[in-house]
């Protein structure tokens, strides 16, 4: 296909955000204010944060809002966080059960201050809503422990059903947009979930483009996913959430999406979301675990 993106700068139309219905913001912010939860939809200035909230649901946060890392992409703060607080994934499950999602996604922060990277924290929460949601669909999205098997272990004894770690972009950029990352050991994350879990959980993982990557960087970051088990992908525009963030280098027309979206499919994912405004936790709950599609 021929390049036709715009350069960055102004946003172009196909990127301009409406206003859409907002008839459960009101509850979800009062849910969530409630039981004082952070969420990657607020701490990471989604794009989509109105329409998600809007719609009753929210991508809840862990272990604190600071994170040890400062990736260039990032808006979630970065610095000492705070003691993890053992009431927290009580208060998730308590929130989701009110929100009455049937397909929950957790994050957090990176906390490469605690020698378990706060796996035990997931596994606590991932048990909490499974008490509480004893029939809700679970994904977690999670850091990348250093790489360490026994952590990712443990996040996968609270059984999740899908185990989502960002690859985020392309093997060249990846040490200038997450320096204190590893492109092989977010393979190796990927791989790593998919043989302890037997096979018994779906793997996802997630592209920004617009950062200067090339067509067949991106073909090349897609096939090296499925060269390690990945199910599910999703790609999205990057934004850049404030003037201390990296910039954009190109706006990708929605006929790029379309186009690395089939691309996806015809490598043998099993599930792919390819748009502009492609989040991570976006409607997550499209994916159908029963069907596997």
């Amino acid at each position: 296909m021929e390049k036709t993106g715009s350069r960055g700068g102004r946003l172009p139309e196909w990127l301009r955000l409406r206003p859409g219905v907002k008839k459960s913001y009101g509850a979800t912010r009062r849910v969530l204010r409630d039981l004082n939860l952070h969420t990657v939809c607020e701490s990471a200035k989604c794009p989509n944060h109105g329409e998600c909230w809007g719609k009753g649901t929210a991508t809840f946060m862990i272990c604190g809002d600071r994170c040890t890392r400062a990736c260039r992409f990032c808006a979630v703060e970065s610095g000492e966080p705070l003691p993890l607080d053992p009431t927290e994934p009580r208060r998730v499950a308590m929130a989701a059960e009110r929100m009455r999602l049937r397909h929950v996604v957790i994050t957090s922060v990176t906390r490469d201050d605690l020698e378990d990277g706060a796996a035990g924290h997931f596994k606590a929460t991932l048990e909490a809503l499974r008490e509480l949601l004893p029939c809700g669909v679970l994904e977690v999205l999670t850091p990348d422990f250093d790489g360490r098997e026994k952590d990712i272990m443990t996040v996968l004894s609270g059984g999740p059903n899908i185990f989502n770690h960002n690859l985020e972009t392309v093997r060249r950029l990846t040490p200038e947009v997450r320096s204190k990352s590893d492109y092989d050991r977010s393979l190796g994350v990927l791989r790593t979930a998919k043989v302890l879990s037997g096979g018994g959980v779906y793997t996802k993982s997630g592209l920004m483009l617009g950062l200067g990557e090339t067509e067949a960087e991106v073909l090349e970051a897609m096939s090296e996913l499925r060269g390690v088990g990945c199910d599910v992908l999703t790609l999205g525009q990057y934004l850049r959430p404030a003037k201390e963030n990296m910039a954009v280098e190109e706006y990708i027309e929605p006929a790029w999406f379309d186009y690395y979206g089939e691309a996806a499919r015809g490598m043998g994912f099993v599930h792919v979301a390819s748009g502009p405004l492609v989040r991570s936790s976006y409607n997550a709950a499209e994916f159908d675990i029963q069907r596997g599609d």
